[in-house]
């Protein structure tokens, strides 16, 4: 779609008002006489479900994408809660296992090591520099719950970015998925034959460090306008690389800040109706979180804001959270431990390690149990029947992707709390009939805040991604219910409505960059939100 700039007067100004055209037809004779664009769409979708197996679905519809980009994108708006899944989590999974074997051609980036000293260079090879404004940066370490996959991983930037388009309109040419070399531990790459990357173990960490010094700086100087996404890095560095690089540049941590944002919108509407059925305040919430590496650190931190949003200080938010990971309750005495831990370690515990589940929830007494841990079965009938008898409507969020590695499944979660479960997921899962009515899960993906959170950093030229436009993001989610949404006892608003709620996510963004002084988009601070809110939507690319 081509984009036309038409002079407007508002409030005396002479301003550019954002017009998008049609795309022209190709010339007579260059497509068949009948061919008619609903039709071509109703025929590709007909196409797409004609393939039995998921991974057969995810080659198609990227062949599509690189065909005819238009009409892929056309389907993804259409049918969002049937093309999500396949583009994105869970079958992105299965499509980095095997993409060294299913790749076509290519696209995005690679970056290596051996690239160390002349990244810059390589960089100015993307063939749309001037249009560049967001990368999703993945080293392949930690690719979703399946371990270091290498360059393996770059579906995982590819699908993210393809999310980016589909859910808040950023333009398909403005997009880099970036994957970055640095070798692979996972053995079974290193002997596969037809493996893309670097055959050799991965480098020391002062090694990997120095690279990304010099690849951070090089990205800043090549595309200047550029908001970057790390994505699925090993925990430790993570947490090292966004606080070393957070306040230098334009960027955030999906697994860290993403999900933190995404659980703390669907926590602050299930423990609204939690405290409506037990009557108790939204302070006393406690939270029990199994998994402790970057996202769910990641998330803990995010959901300090919720009890602070009830009046609770930093500190008395802190002591509502307790973390178990595969030694069982963290807690000061228990020994040493990793320094991301180390923030909610318990100093109140000191009796003998706790690795059972069951037991942990009878000491803590939680109202809500989330899973980030990648254990298949973690949360099993004693952990949810444990968690039901304490709370009137317990909140259980088994958030581990892709399905094969939630900690339970809806059906399970809906069977052992006799009905009463608040669920939300990382993957998607079917609605259940009980006792006559049907109960619906939430799905909390990270897709509802990133595309709507990198909107409104792209269009306010945020110098950095600062924790309030995070937090401004997950406040916007958890506004956007609709009543009928509500009264279903949905913890998260329909994929279906994923732009109109990107729009309302990049204004409150827009406006947490503000007042944070990091946006150089400096005219939209004189736009009532109303006309900010129209802004936005003019802005978001249509296929």
């Amino acid at each position: 779609m081509t984009i036309v700039l038409n002079p407007v007067w508002v409030n005396g100004v002479q301003k550019l008002k954002v017009v998008p055209q049609p795309p022209p037809k190709p010339p007579r004779g260059l497509a068949p006489p009948a061919l008619d664009e609903s039709i071509h769409k109703s025929r590709s979708l007909q196409q797409l479900r004609s393939k039995d197996k998921s991974l057969e679905k995810y080659i198609y519809l990227t062949q599509l994408k690189h065909a005819d980009p238009r009409t892929f994108y056309k389907l993804c708006l259409d049918n969002m809660s049937e093309i999500t899944p396949l583009i994105y989590t869970p079958t992105v999974g299965d499509a980095c296992l095997n993409f060294s074997h299913i790749y076509r051609r290519p696209e995005g980036l690679y970056v290596s090591i051996r690239d160390k000293g002349n990244i810059a260079q390589v960089l100015r090879n993307w063939p749309r520099i001037d249009e560049a404004r967001i990368a999703v940066v993945t080293d392949g370490s930690r690719i979703l719950g399946l371990g270091d996959l290498g360059v393996n991983g770059m579906p995982i930037a590819i699908g993210k970015l393809s999310l980016y388009v589909a859910g808040a309109g950023i333009r398909p040419s403005s997009t880099i998925p970036i994957c970055i070399d640095l070798g692979t531990n996972n053995q079974q790459f290193l002997e596969d034959p037809l493996y893309l990357g670097l055959r050799q173990r991965r480098v020391s960490t002062s090694e990997a460090d120095e690279f990304m010094e010099e690849f951070m700086h090089a990205m800043s100087i090549v595309y200047p306008r550029l908001l970057i996404q790390f994505e699925d890095f090993s925990t430790d560095n993570a947490f090292a690389y966004l606080s070393r690089f957070r306040n230098r540049y334009p960027l955030f941590n999906d697994d860290i800040q993403g999900t933190g944002a995404v659980v703390l919108s669907g926590f602050l509407n299930a423990a609204k109706m939690a405290s409506e059925a037990s009557g108790k305040p939204l302070k006393d919430h406690r939270i029990l979180f199994l998994g402790a590496g970057s996202a769910g650190v990641g998330v803990a931190m995010q959901l300090q804001s919720f009890f602070k949003l009830q009046g609770l200080s930093t500190e008395e938010a802190r002591r509502r959270i307790w973390l178990v990971d595969s030694q069982g309750l963290i807690f000061d005495s228990r020994g040493p431990m990793a320094e991301h831990k180390k923030y909610f370690s318990r100093p109140d515990y000191s009796g003998a390690p706790m690795t059972d589940l069951t037991e942990i929830i009878k000491y803590v007494q939680p109202t809500a149990l989330l899973g980030l841990s990648t254990i298949k079965g973690a949360f099993s009938q004693s952990v949810i029947e444990t968690m039901s008898a304490l709370n009137p409507r317990p909140i259980i969020f088994p958030l581990s992707n892709p399905v094969r590695l939630s900690e339970c499944e809806f059906d399970e979660a809906v069977e052992w709390s006799r009905g009463k479960v608040i669920f939300a997921s990382g993957s998607p899962f079917p609605a259940q009939d009980y006792n006559g009515k049907t109960l619906y899960p939430g799905q909390g993906n990270n897709m509802y805040v990133f595309p709507g959170l990198g909107l409104g950093a792209i269009l306010s030229r945020a110098s950095a991604v600062t924790d309030t436009m995070v937090e401004a993001s997950s406040l916007g989610l958890a506004d956007s219910l609709t009543a009928e949404e509500r009264a279903q006892d949905l913890a998260y608003p329909r994929v279906e409505r994923i732009r109109e709620i990107s729009a309302q996510i990049a204004c409150r963004v827009i406006r947490a960059a503000q007042r944070a002084g990091v946006d150089r988009t400096t005219e939209l601070r004189d736009l009532w939100d109303d006309q900010l809110l129209e802004f936005v939507k003019g802005k978001m690319w249509k296929p």
